[in-house]
């Protein structure tokens, strides 16, 4: 019997404890209020609408003109040649110089096929704790949450497509032109005619920006939210926001 009595306090402690974790809170919650989501069911719809809202700008931005038609992503020369443009244009060498623009912005459209697989691997190994948190976090906390997970990847795997593609869309050959040409300019400082690492970032960039669009659009849109799940799982982080 002493036995038994000195362990009911220890174990009262414990569920104490215990119910101020956020998953715990949100289970304990889901077993008094009906409408709230269970941890699990977080986790499934969070899932979910990343998967849409990556997938979308993957797409978005691997067809034709995904970064070149899109003021937001595309890709100009970089801000330290930018000098170099202007005065390549004051030369007469507009078509080179938009032979350059139109090849980063179409090697960044090549490289962005490759980032759906890494999205989803980064969805995959999402903790339940990491679903809530984003779930429950600020505006563009999923956007934060990729860019902390799979950064170093893209990159990886963006490089060699990308300056696969540079090469391919004569990019490489535009841009050393435009280096060179601007190169024989007196007095100016040089250009470095290595451009992959420059495009790699601003397509890794541009990715990050389209998938912050997606975010919050289905945080603020209810038509954005297509299954029942979805609709339930924001609809609770809708009410979590006001309170």
């Amino acid at each position: 019997m002493k036995t038994t009595l000195l362990l009911i306090p220890s174990l009262l402690i414990f569920i104490t404890l215990s119910s101020y974790s956020p998953v715990n809170q949100i289970s304990k919650i889901n077993t008094v209020q009906p409408g709230v989501p269970s941890i699990f069911e977080i986790s499934s719809g969070l899932k979910e609408a990343l998967q849409i809202g990556t997938s979308k700008s993957s797409d978005q931005l691997s067809a034709v003109n995904g970064y070149f038609g899109n003021a937001a992503v595309k890709i100009l020369f970089p801000p330290q040649a930018q000098k170099a443009e202007k005065a390549l244009r004051g030369l007469g060498l507009n078509q080179l110089c938009d032979n350059v623009i139109l090849s980063l912005n179409r090697a960044a459209e090549d490289a962005a096929k490759q980032a759906k697989p890494i999205f989803i691997d980064a969805i995959m190994h999402m903790s339940l704790q990491d679903a809530t948190s984003i779930l429950l976090g600020p505006k563009d906390a999923a956007t934060q949450y990729f860019k902390r997970t799979t950064s170093a990847s893209l990159a990886f795997t963006f490089k060699p497509v990308i300056q696969n593609s540079l090469n391919k869309t004569g990019a490489t050959k535009y841009y050393s032109d435009a280096a060179n040409e601007y190169n024989k300019v007196p007095f100016v400082k040089k250009m470095n005619p290595d451009i992959s690492d420059y495009v790699t970032q601003k397509a890794i960039d541009g990715l990050f920006y389209e998938i912050a669009q997606e975010e919050l659009n289905i945080r603020k849109n209810i038509n954005a939210r297509p299954s029942p799940l979805l609709q339930k799982v924001f609809a609770f982080a809708d009410r979590s926001e006001q309170h």
